[in-house]
This record gives structure tokens, sequence and C-alpha cells, in this order.
């Protein structure tokens, strides 16, 4: 059963940077379109970021110029670079297939103060 780790979350001021990782337990990085959903308290899941096996990357309107996906094939890893931070991206950061077909992970906690 594959399974997702998220991990590099914190509590950092707004302006501020963060480095999500994703690691995945089979090779499915390498051969499926990646995303990166989050979260927020009463709101719904969102798709914030998402790179093809093609590495073309889409982005949200709300994170466009300011996060960077990126994936590494042969450690089955895919990050999130995210910079200017707002107290509006905090959330729990989830990682998973397009579409979502693998179990949800438990996610990475983004707290971004004012």
């Amino acid at each position: 059963q594959v399974q997702l780790v998220e991990s590099g979350g914190g509590l950092v001021q707004a302006g501020g940077s963060l480095r999500l990782s994703c690691a995945a337990s089979g090779s499915i990085v390498s051969i499926n379109a990646m995303g990166w959903y989050r979260q927020a308290p009463g709101k719904r899941r969102e798709l914030v970021a998402s790179i093809t096996s093609r590495f073309i990357t889409t982005y949200a309107d709300s994170v466009k110029g300011r996060f960077t996906i990126s994936r590494d094939n042969a450690k089955n890893t895919v990050y999130l670079q995210m910079n200017s931070l707002k107290p509006e991206d905090t959330a729990v950061y989830y990682c998973n297939t397009i579409p979502s077909w693998v179990s949800w992970g438990q996610g990475t906690q983004v707290t971004v103060s004012s």
C-alpha cells in the first residue's frame, strides 16, 4: 500500500518561507501527476500546486508567483517551496496524486502569523 508522508511545516511570520516535503513509499512520484493540497479550518480542501510526469507545473491564483512545486523522482519525493507567506496560507498541507487516489497522509501544519 502506497503511503505519503508530509513534513516541513511550522510556524512562520508573514513574509517568511517554508519548504514542504512529501515522501512516497512507492515509485508513484515518477509516473503520476502530483499535487499539493491544503485545507484551512472550516474550508474545503483545495489544490494549490501540481506537477505532471513531464514536469509541467500549475498553480492556484492565490499562490502563483510565491510557491514552487518540484519533484525528485529518484527520491520519490515532491517539494513545495513557499515564499512570501501570508496569514491566509495557514492550513494543513497534503500531497497526493492527481486525481487523488492514494490514502491521504497526516498532512503538515503551516501557520503564518501576522
